[in-house]
């Protein structure tokens, strides 16, 4: 069986399953169900400083598909609402009961050096392997100058992360906001700080939908709502967007990433870490499923490994990273074509409405005689552009299928048609 341990900003974990900071790891109840399911680690969720906040009723809204499933949850709970001191003594019990385990001490302070400082001292006092910056909270906090007001900042992004760095010898993950114009400035910021490491994304501001009887965003709060963070499968898009960026952007090197967005399956998993990934953390997949997700995510992706032939999570590591470029650097002669099965189409036609109303007339619709339908590509017409192929119901009736052009790779500054092509500078 594959080895799952991985290794972040020096630290061990005998799988790289964590749970986000947020409500699953609010206590030692908690905590302690979540090792004993199997998880790797677990961010502990956010501490400030006393006293402690005061959450409303009610706290989540949904997202959901045609069909009633979850794909996205929007809160507005804020951070830990329970005592300092109570938290820090839970996490010095989970340490000694569960010693083989990861436990990141995640913090939140105004700007304001000596806060950041006491605060960050008393967690790592407490034992954490490590302590994680919560510079992304978009909702509640950031309007008390916390959270997103202080990771939309890069300068702000910079300082916190190097008080923290002087007051504690223990490795410092600074976890960016992802509503920000470039994930590059604040992953750069981080660094400059002294960051050991950084976790992206928090939660995506918005608002998830409105209640229309009451004309209010939900969740409703007697009659108001409010903007909130987004989080669930429906953001892994947006994360893996922003860990491919730090993977692979020069500036950035050196930094280790812990991954956070809709991870919900093994092959989420395999995905972040095939784009630069050291560590994943989860929550929404968690409070839907419940803890025993881990199971399958620790299956399927020894399973993965198993079948590539990867021993260890670095033998793919950043495999993707070399072939995630800019649009620049694409193929301008690659060409590909639709191929549709006859035996397994169902002859419901949604391929041809797509590329009939949406795309590019390319497929041609026919009824026989016994009133039977078929649906064919014109090649001619066909642009490879595969919307066909993902709105079909039925696996792999659709093909895509490579085409043999006989011509070199041309990326669009080498392209003919550009208008900057004499201009090489211009050009990149």
């Amino acid at each position: 069986m594959a080895d799952l341990g991985c290794v972040i900003a020096g630290i061990e974990s005998i799988n790289p399953f964590w749970l986000a900071s947020a409500p699953p790891t609010d206590k030692h109840y908690n905590v302690v169900r979540a090792f004993d399911a199997g998880w790797g680690g677990v961010v502990w969720k956010t501490l400030g400083i006393d006293p402690p906040v005061v959450n409303v009723s009610s706290r989540y809204g949904v997202h959901q598909d045609t069909g009633g499933g979850i794909i996205g949850i929007n809160n507005i709970e804020l951070i830990s609402d329970r005592p300092l001191e109570t938290n820090l003594r839970e996490i010095e019990q989970c340490r000694k009961e569960w010693p083989d385990r990861i436990i990141i001490g995640s913090m939140m302070a105004e700007i304001d050096e000596q806060a950041w400082k006491e605060l960050a001292i008393k967690i790592a006092n407490s034992g954490v392997h490590g302590i994680e910056l919560n510079l992304g909270c978009p909702h509640g906090m950031c309007e008390r100058g916390m959270g997103s007001a202080i990771g939309q900042v890069p300068e702000m992004v910079e300082q916190t992360t190097r008080w923290v760095r002087e007051a504690v010898d223990i490795p410092v993950f600074t976890k960016l906001t992802p509503n920000i114009t470039n994930i590059l400035w604040a992953a750069e910021a981080a660094k400059q700080g002294g960051a050991h490491a950084v976790s992206l994304i928090n939660t995506v501001n918005s608002i998830v939908s409105v209640d229309l009887d009451e004309m209010a965003p939900t969740p409703v709060v007697d009659g108001k709502g409010t903007h909130g963070g987004y989080c669930g499968a429906a953001v892994k898009p947006i994360a893996l967007n922003m860990v491919a960026e730090i993977a692979r952007a020069a500036e950035t090197q050196g930094l280790d990433i812990s991954a956070i967005g809709g991870i919900e399956t093994w092959r989420d998993a395999a995905e972040f870490i095939a784009l630069g990934a050291n560590a994943l953390q989860v929550c929404t997949a968690a409070m839907l499923y419940g803890f025993r997700i881990v199971d399958d995510m620790i299956d399927g992706l020894s399973t993965f490994m198993d079948q590539k032939g990867y021993r260890s999570i670095e033998d793919f590591r950043g495999k993707a990273v070399a072939n995630t470029v800019n649009w620049n650097e694409l193929n301008m002669n690659f060409d590909t074509k639709a191929l549709i099965d006859p035996d397994k189409c169902i002859e419901c036609g949604r391929c041809h409405i797509a590329c009939e109303d949406t795309s590019h007339q390319a497929i041609e619709f026919k009824v026989n005689e016994a009133g039977k339908r078929s649906f064919t590509v014109v090649d001619e017409d066909c642009v490879g552009c595969n919307l066909c192929a993902h709105v079909c119901p039925v696996p792999d009736c659709i093909e895509m299928v490579p085409v043999a052009t006989g011509k070199p790779y041309m990326t669009w500054p080498e392209h003919p048609l550009n208008p900057l092509k004499a201009d090489p500078i211009s050009s990149q």
